[in-house]
């Protein structure tokens, strides 16, 4: 049966750090903005007994100290829930109430393989320094990954990769695989784990994030996967992303989003269980696996939807 790895990349969010917010003010419309942030997911994900991966970034640590690191990701071990790696290499150059004035290149890809290595390795340090435990899995930040992240990652002892997404290949998601990937395949010594992709209109790929497909997408692109027997599904949220984009008010369309996939993959537990990257679950690796075919009422749905999100949801308090 597949299994359904739910995946929350949790950071500092850049724009905040730029706009000049204390520290604490940075932490709160990142990591618990309005009230629907981390907290609130995590008490989601309990009450349906699902399991998901928190994609921490420590690298925020490096002008702002290891203690952010720690209140991001005490409250996610506490509620038993998976920590693993997540890197926006930007902050290797941050310095703390400069405005965003300093920082490195953006984008994982356009480092070399070396100096992706030494970003990596410092990026996972910072987390255990921080009280995870060695991970193992690895996001990087904007799916910005190339073959040779792959590589740097397999010489650090990584096990699996989920940075490879289709809608944003081949910049800044560049590794060397077709960009309707989606079923797990070994590639560059390790396991990559493809984020799932739906065709929205033909020839025009979506990924399954939380503000991207309506929960009639989501629902569709699950019971797909159940009957095609994917081997696995790879959904992505952020901790940030059930409120607006000033993190002062919740967005109540992707709230709806976020509660309704929790009661979908718990109906669906069965046949499509969640799982840890910890758990190293048994995958069957190289599957022909195809991304939910076009609809064109769905997409038109979610359109109406998002336009609402955008003039009403998204509003500042």
């Amino acid at each position: 049966m597949p299994h359904a790895f739910v995946t929350i990349d949790t950071e500092l969010m850049w724009r905040h750090h730029a706009a000049g917010l204390p520290p604490a003010e940075q932490i709160a419309r990142s990591i618990d903005p309005a009230g629907v942030g981390v907290a609130f997911q995590l008490g989601l994900l309990a009450e349906h007994g699902l399991k998901a991966c928190f994609f921490v970034d420590p690298m925020p640590a490096l002008a702002y100290g290891l203690d952010v690191v720690k209140r991001i990701v005490a409250p996610i071990l506490d509620a038993g829930q998976e920590v693993q790696l997540h890197l926006h290499p930007n902050w290797a150059g941050a310095r703390a109430g400069d405005g965003g004035a300093g920082h490195a290149r953006f984008e994982l890809c356009d480092y070399g393989a070396a100096e992706q290595r030494d970003l990596i390795e410092g990026a996972a340090d910072l987390l255990t320094a921080a009280g995870v435990p060695q991970p193992i899995a690895f996001r990087s930040g904007s799916y910005a990954a190339n073959d040779d992240t792959l590589a740097a990652l397999t010489s650090l002892g990584f096990v699996y990769d989920s940075s490879h997404n289709g809608s944003e290949a081949p910049w800044p998601s560049g590794i060397g695989l077709p960009a309707r990937a989606i079923a797990p395949v070994v590639r560059g010594g390790l396991i990559e784990c493809p984020v799932t992709l739906i065709e929205a209109l033909p020839g025009r790929l979506r990924h399954f994030q939380i503000c991207a497909l309506s929960a009639a997408e989501m629902r569709a692109a699950l019971d797909h996967a159940i009957r095609r027997d994917h081997a696995a599904v790879t959904i992505v949220g952020h901790g940030f992303e059930l409120a607006n984009r000033a993190g002062t008010r919740a967005n109540a369309v992707h709230v709806r989003r976020f509660v309704a996939l929790c009661q979908m993959l718990s109906d669906r537990a069965d046949a499509l269980p969640t799982a840890w990257y910890r758990d190293r679950p048994a995958l069957p690796l190289g599957q022909g696996d195809a991304p939910l075919g076009p609809s064109l009422l769905r997409t038109r749905l979610r359109e109406a939807e998002q336009l609402w999100s955008n003039l009403v949801a998204e509003r500042a308090a």
